[in-house]
C-alpha cells in the first residue's frame, strides 16, 4: 500500500507523464522531416482525432484544407496521416505513382473476423502477390459469369423487373425505396457469388441486411478510430467482441451460404458460381502455402464482393429517385428519352445507353452529387514518395478526398448543384469527365465498377419506364442540399411511385 502513498502518486504520475511525451514525440518524428505536408497541431497521444468530425468527415477536410492547401497531415493518435484533395493531387498519387501508394494499412481489429496472412480478401489485402491472385481471379471469374455478357445482364433485368413489381404492389401509397433497392442489388451479387436469388420477404435476407447496416455503424464510431490507431487496446477483454458485433453475426451468415453450396458442390461439373470457381482453385492450391486460395480466404473473398457490391449500388439508386422528385424536368426528359428508345413493354439493354446521352449524364450526374463514398477505401505508402512537392514517407496513410475532386470548383460549372449538363456537350452528346472518380483510380480502383454501372443503369431506367416518383401530399419537400435527410432522417423520407 505504500506504492500508492501521496508520497510516491505524485513522481509517479510525473514519470507516467514524461514517458507519454516521449512516446509522443518519437511518433510525431514524420512530422518533422523536410517538405512534410503542413496540418493542424495534434493533441497529446490523441493527435487530431478530436477536430475530424468522422460521421461525416469531408466537413472538416473542407475546412482543414482552405488552411493548409490540397494536401494536408493529421496524427490519428500516433498514426500519420495525409489527405490528399482535388484532381492534380489524387491523380498523382493513385495514378502516376500507384506502384507506391497501392498498399493498405493494417486493420487489427479485422484479425478477430479471420482476416490474417493467408485470409486478407481482397479490397483490404495488403498489396502483393496475393492481392493480385485475388483481383485478378475475381475479374476473370465475373466475366466468366457474364460480366459485360448476355447472361449477367439478363440477371440484372429480371431482378428489375421483380423491383419493378414489388413497387408496382405498394399502390401509390407513400414508402421508402431504400428497403427494396438494398435487396435487389444484393440479390445481384448474391447471384453472381451463390447463384441463387431471395425472395423480397425471405427472413435470410431481410437479416443480412440489418446486420450489414449494424456493421456499417460500426465503422463510424470514434471508438473503433481509436482502436485502429492504437491495436494494444484489442487486448482488453470483450471490446473487440463489442465493436464488431454486428460484422460478426454478418460474417456467420456467410458461413452459412457457403457451406450451403459446398454441400450441392458437383465436382464433375461446370462451377456454377464463384464460390464454386473459387473451391476449385483452392483444390488446385492444395499443398501450396503460399497460394490465397483457402477457405479462410474465400469468405473473407465472398464478403468482400457482399459488402461492396450493395450498399454503393442500393444508395446511388435511392438518391437517383430522391433527385428526380427534386428535379421534375429532368425526370420527365429521361422518361422521354426511355419512351423513344426503349417504349413501354420492351426491358432496357445496356445497347440502349448509345442511344440515351441524356440518361446516361443523369445516371453519372447522381454518382457525382451523391458523393457516397467520399473518401475511397485508405491508401499507405510502401515507400516515400512525393506528392505536389511534399515528401509522404513509407508507412502513411493516405486519404484520398474523392468528394473534392467531383466537386471541384475549377473543374465543374456548377460543383454544389445537381446539373446533368456536366457530362453533355453543346450538341447534346454524352462527354466523360476526367475528375469523374467516384470508383477511386489506380490499381484499387474499385473492382465491381463495370457491374455497378450495368446495375445502375438498367435499375434506374426499369424504373423511370414504369414510374413517376413525387413527393406524398404534406411532406416538406426538401432542398438539393437536404437530399440526404430522405436516407438518415428518422422517421426516414418516403416517395410515392406512380405508374408512368
Amino acid at each position: 500500500m505504500g506504492l500508492l502513498s501521496g508520497d510516491t502518486l505524485g513522481p509517479l504520475a510525473v514519470a507516467v507523464l514524461i514517458f507519454l511525451l516521449l512516446l509522443d514525440l518519437m511518433h510525431r518524428r514524420s512530422r518533422w522531416a523536410p517538405r512534410y505536408p503542413p496540418g493542424p497541431t495534434p493533441l497529446l497521444v490523441l493527435g487530431n482525432l478530436l477536430q475530424v468530425d468522422f460521421e461525416d468527415p469531408r466537413l472538416s477536410f473542407n475546412q482543414l484544407r482552405r488552411r493548409f492547401g490540397n494536401v494536408f497531415s493529421l496524427q490519428q493518435v500516433w498514426t500519420p496521416v495525409v489527405v490528399l484533395n482535388g484532381l492534380a493531387a489524387v491523380r498523382e498519387a493513385l495514378v502516376y505513382r500507384s506502384q507506391d501508394t497501392s498498399d493498405r494499412p493494417p486493420q487489427a481489429i479485422y484479425e478477430h473476423l479471420g482476416f490474417g496472412p493467408r485470409a486478407e480478401g481482397v479490397i483490404l489485402a495488403r498489396y502483393g502477390k496475393a492481392w493480385r491472385e485475388q483481383r485478378r481471379f475475381s475479374l476473370s471469374t465475373l466475366r466468366n459469369f457474364g460480366l459485360g455478357k448476355k447472361s449477367l445482364e439478363q440477371w440484372v433485368t429480371e431482378e428489375a423487373s421483380c423491383l419493378c413489381a414489388a413497387f408496382a404492389d405498394q399502390a401509390g401509397h407513400p414508402f421508402s425505396p431504400m428497403e427494396l433497392l438494398n435487396k435487389a442489388v444484393s440479390n445481384v451479387i448474391a447471384s453472381l457469388t451463390f447463384g441463387c436469388r431471395f425472395e423480397y420477404k425471405d427472413p435470410r435476407i431481410v437479416k443480412l441486411l440489418d446486420v450489414m447496416e449494424d456493421g456499417l455503424k460500426e465503422e463510424m464510431k470514434i471508438v473503433r478510430q481509436v482502436v485502429e490507431a492504437v491495436p494494444m487496446l484489442l487486448r482488453i477483454p470483450g471490446l473487440a467482441a463489442k465493436l464488431i458485433r454486428g460484422q460478426k453475426v454478418f460474417m456467420t451468415l456467410i458461413d452459412e451460404l457457403i457451406t450451403e453450396q459446398k454441400m450441392t458442390r458437383d465436382p464433375t461439373q461446370p462451377p456454377r458460381h464463384l464460390t464454386d470457381a473459387f473451391l476449385d482453385e483452392v483444390k488446385e492450391a492444395k499443398g501450396n502455402p503460399e497460394s490465397s486460395f483457402n477457405d479462410e480466404n474465400l469468405r473473407m473473398v465472398v464478403a468482400d464482393l457482399f459488402s461492396a457490391g450493395m450498399v454503393t449500388t442500393s444508395t446511388t439508386l435511392a438518391w437517383a429517385l430522391l433527385l428526380m422528385i427534386l428535379h421534375p424536368d429532368v425526370q420527365r426528359r429521361v422518361q422521354q428519352e426511355i419512351d423513344e428508345v426503349i417504349g413501354k413493354v420492351r426491358r432496357p439493354e445496356m445497347g440502349d445507353q448509345a442511344l440515351m446521352p441524356f440518361t446516361v449524364a443523369v445516371v453519372h450526374e447522381v454518382q457525382r452529387f451523391a458523393d457516397i463514398a467520399p473518401l475511397g477505401v485508405p491508401h499507405m505508402t510502401s515507400r516515400d514518395i512525393e506528392v505536389q512537392g511534399f515528401h509522404i514517407p513509407k508507412g502513411t496513410t493516405l486519404i484520398t478526398n474523392l468528394s473534392s475532386v467531383l466537386k471541384d470548383e475549377t473543374v465543374w460549372e456548377k460543383p454544389f448543384c445537381f446539373h446533368p449538363e456536366h457530362f453533355l456537350d453543346a450538341q447534346g452528346r454524352f462527354v466523360k469527365q476526367e475528375a469523374f472518380i467516384p470508383f477511386s483510380a489506380g490499381r484499387r480502383a474499385c473492382l465491381g465498377e463495370p457491374l455497378a454501372r450495368m446495375e445502375l443503369f438498367l435499375f434506374f431506367t426499369s424504373l423511370l419506364q414504369h414510374f413517376s416518383f413525387s413527393v406524398p401530399a404534406g411532406q416538406p419537400r426538401p432542398s438539393d442540399h437536404g437530399v440526404f435527410a430522405f436516407l438518415v432522417t428518422p422517421p426516414p423520407y418516403q416517395l410515392c411511385a406512380v405508374p408512368h
